[in-house]
């Protein structure tokens, strides 16, 4: 079977240093995305294109939404809760503040509202290993979840029944399934379901579609793919006019647009000017549907 091939167009001309994980929030009709680099929030909303911006004083890892109101972040040094209004954030945690070498990454909540996030070495990264998998659950307890030599935690999604969880170490290009136990959040059996090739680049961000296939975005691939976790093949790709697409998310009102970030970071002079939209947004339109992003239930 061909793999069916699209283009993302451009909708917000960003800029950012290093854009990452965007999901959308129905009750505003737009979408959260953290700029990790510049330690920046931002609120997109597709209809007006208009993009607003938080500053906060810590590097964000992902950004997600709470039940009884207000955002929660995965941050440099733990888990926090977020108000847009008034700016403030309080923190609920940092199980590794014995690693200062160390900061939260990529993460997202599991259907029974725990917010799960991992961690990752701020340098070194590609070589140094000394990551951990965390979830903070709805009393605020944070159990470490798995490794403590994870290369970089990346792209967490569940399957539509919540028995299969998906997670990239994205120096090792691999994306793992567990298998998943909702009542309580244990994960065992790992099998690595898919290994990105060298001239894919590096799996990042990813989401999942109502059927259960991936999406995912390679830094380094100048694309986003749709990969199938039982066979392992690429059914979709989304084009992407920059090097190092970092994450999507479904949204829009039917959830059928997948909306990407994107990065500058690492890009050389030459290799900026060939890629002025690096750092920007850009949607495409699919021909399948995302699934509403749990809350944070704490």
């Amino acid at each position: 079977m061909a793999i069916q091939q699209l283009t993302a167009e451009q909708v917000c001309n960003s800029q950012a240093t290093l854009g990452e994980g965007p999901i959308w929030d129905p009750r505003f009709e737009a979408y959260w995305w953290i700029d990790i680099i510049e330690q920046k929030l931002f609120q997109f909303a597709p209809e007006t294109r208009s993009n607003t911006e938080w500053q906060l004083n810590q590097m964000p890892g992902a950004v997600v939404s709470r039940t009884s109101g207000g955002l929660m972040l995965s941050l440099q040094n733990g888990f926090g809760s977020f108000d847009p209004t008034s700016g403030k954030v309080e923190m609920f945690g940092d199980p590794e503040s014995d690693k200062p070498d160390n900061r939260f990454n990529d993460g997202k909540c599991d259907p029974a509202g725990r917010f799960w996030a991992g961690t990752m070495r701020i340098d070194d990264h590609l070589d140094i290993f000394t990551g951990s998998l965390y979830s903070l659950e709805k009393d605020r307890q944070i159990k470490k979840r798995w490794g403590s030599d994870i290369g970089v935690s990346n792209g967490i999604v569940w399957s539509k029944d919540a028995t299969r969880m998906y997670l990239v170490d994205s120096p090792r290009r691999k994306i793992y399934r567990f298998d998943y136990d909702l009542s309580t959040g244990q994960i065992e059996n790992r099998v690595c379901v898919f290994r990105a090739p060298v001239e894919l680049g590096f799996p990042d961000g990813m989401s999942i579609d109502t059927d259960d296939k991936l999406w995912v975005a390679f830094w380094g691939g100048w694309c986003v793919a749709q990969i199938c976790p039982e066979s392992a093949r690429i059914l979709t790709k989304v084009s992407v006019p920059v090097s190092a697409p970092t994450a999507c998310a479904f949204g829009g009102l039917n959830l059928d647009q997948l909306l990407i970030t994107t990065a500058s970071q690492g890009l050389n002079a030459v290799e900026r000017r060939q890629q002025p939209m690096a750092g920007d947004l850009f949607i495409v339109g699919v021909k399948t549907q995302g699934m509403i992003q749990p809350e944070y239930a704490g």
